[in-house]
């Protein structure tokens, strides 16, 4: 006898398959178009209203697709709490919007140093997470092919901010990452300090300097408040911590997520 498929899940389950592919679709062609907004933005030393609006929407779009994404997830998967209300979803896309922006502002300020350095280091970064795609060895595809071109997406994801690629329990992982990123930040701005780029001027170079410090650490705060205080899976202490990411269990249909 046939399985009885329901039609409700059906339809959730593939909203939630297009809110991942939005999400990866938002990030490789955003992220490298918010890197060229700010290039410019910061060349020229002035902007008009029109370009503070697109790079704003640029950051909001981007980190919406990550609130996104982690709504329609919560959906499709029974066993979990879903992610409502406007606290703990605003928190969460503020915990992203200030965390990519201050990594972004770092890079562009990088490659006003140096682009081959900057380059290196983007690349370098995104092989780390390819690996670290690898070594948690994900089977969200049928094919290995499709599975290879997963990771590599994936890694470029974990270049600018964290994601759970495998629903385990990450708050090592992610205590990890924010600390390289804090470090990767700082160690820019001492560089920058040290040998300032003559386009800028120091009262310049002071404000950008807050501006990440600042978008920095209230990033950080708004992740502390999400996961402490507003996380769907806070009272569940006997499950698998499930921080940014899919849910853990090997025969839930995130499993072969690009099987079609």
């Amino acid at each position: 006898m046939e399985e009885q498929i329901d039609p409700h899940k059906e339809v959730i389950d593939r909203m939630t398959d297009l809110s991942m592919l939005r999400l990866f679709e938002t990030y490789l062609e955003g992220c490298p178009q918010l890197v060229l907004q700010l290039y410019t933005f910061l060349e020229h030393g002035q902007a008009n209203f029109s370009q503070y609006a697109a790079i704003m929407v640029s950051c909001c779009a981007i980190s919406w697709s990550t609130v996104d994404y982690q709504v329609a997830l919560r959906k499709s998967l029974p066993d979990k709490n879903l992610l409502s209300g406007f606290c703990p979803r605003f928190t969460y896309l503020f915990y992203k919007l200030f965390t990519l922006l201050s990594w972004m502002l770092s890079v562009v300020l990088l490659l006003f140093l140096n682009v081959n350095i900057a380059l290196f280091l983007l690349l370098f970064l995104w092989f780390l997470g390819i690996l670290w795609a690898f070594k948690k060895q994900t089977q969200f595809c049928a094919s290995i092919s499709m599975e290879f071109l997963y990771r590599i997406v994936v890694g470029f994801i974990l270049t600018f901010t964290f994601f759970n690629i495998k629903g385990q329990n990450t708050k090592c992982p992610m205590f990890c990452y924010y600390i390289v990123r804090v470090l990767a930040t700082g160690g820019i701005l001492v560089v920058f300090w040290v040998s300032p780029v003559s386009i800028f001027n120091s009262d310049y170079f002071m404000s950008i300097s807050i501006t990440i410090g600042l978008t920095l650490v209230l990033g950080i705060i708004f992740l502390i408040v999400y996961y402490g205080t507003l996380h769907p899976n806070r009272n569940e202490e006997t499950k698998p911590d499930e921080i940014d990411g899919k849910a853990a269990q090997r025969d839930c249909r995130m499993k072969y997520f690009l099987m079609e």
